[in-house]
């Protein structure tokens, strides 16, 4: 069983190997898996319960050939 000292210092050497953002951008998208898992779980569609800022907007397609003059 690890105690608390080697705990640290394995969390010592992870963050001196990857970095601290390398480790905050794993921890986002593992909590985005997770939340993802659970929503499935629970049978809700992946945008539901979200504002519409956090939804990404689609552009609308761009007509050619068309000119204002």
């Amino acid at each position: 069983m690890l105690g608390w000292q080697e705990l640290l210092i394995i969390l010592v050497m992870v963050m001196l190997i990857f970095g601290t953002s390398k480790i905050s951008g794993i921890g986002k998208s593992l909590g985005s898996a997770i939340r993802d898992f659970r929503d499935s779980m629970k049978g809700e569609s992946p945008d539901e319960g979200k504002t519409s800022e956090e939804i990404p907007k689609e552009e609308a397609p761009k007509e050619a050939g068309t000119r204002n003059e």
